[in-house]
């Protein structure tokens, strides 16, 4: 039987099937149409490059999006650490966060259809919102078929 860890913590993304019914896996450029674009100048280097793929896919990021609104109002250090121990790369959390002034956004748009509030570091490292009051009124639906949700709630 196996033993279960109950003090470790969930992680912040999870696993989505690629594989389904009208869900476009990406597949990316093919890798027979660049093997050989990339000669090796050096004669020390290895002749071919690796076959494997440079992307990995179907990784849903929303729980982690969800933990940084939880987290608005507190220290960005210990958000940071607490979030970058719960992920497989850091990259992710950058996409909602901006570090600095000019990387602001009122909302952040993950896939067509997830809608997030941006957030920001201020000078004191405190971690807010961009525009506190956006509402999901404010969020421009651009087709009336699909389902769009604004931090995690359904827009109509």
């Amino acid at each position: 039987m196996r033993i279960h860890q109950e003090n470790t913590a969930k992680k912040l993304y999870r696993r989505v099937n690629t594989t389904t019914r009208h869900r476009s896996n990406n597949p990316g450029a093919e890798y027979r149409w660049e093997r050989y674009k990339q000669k090796a100048t050096d004669e020390n280097m290895p002749q071919r490059a690796s076959m494997h793929g440079k992307q990995k896919r179907g990784l849903d990021y929303s729980p982690l999006f969800m933990f940084l609104l939880t987290k608005v109002g507190q220290q960005w250090d210990e958000v940071y650490s607490h979030a970058v121990k719960r992920l497989d790369k850091p990259e992710p959390i950058f996409w909602m966060v901006a570090l600095h002034s000019h990387e602001q956004r009122d909302y952040v748009r993950c896939g067509d259809t997830r809608f997030y509030h941006g957030l920001y570091v201020d000078d004191a490292g405190i971690l807010q919102k961009v525009n506190p009051s956006l509402s999901a009124e404010d969020i421009p639906i651009t087709c009336q078929c699909c389902t769009h949700t604004f931090n995690g709630v359904v827009v109509t």
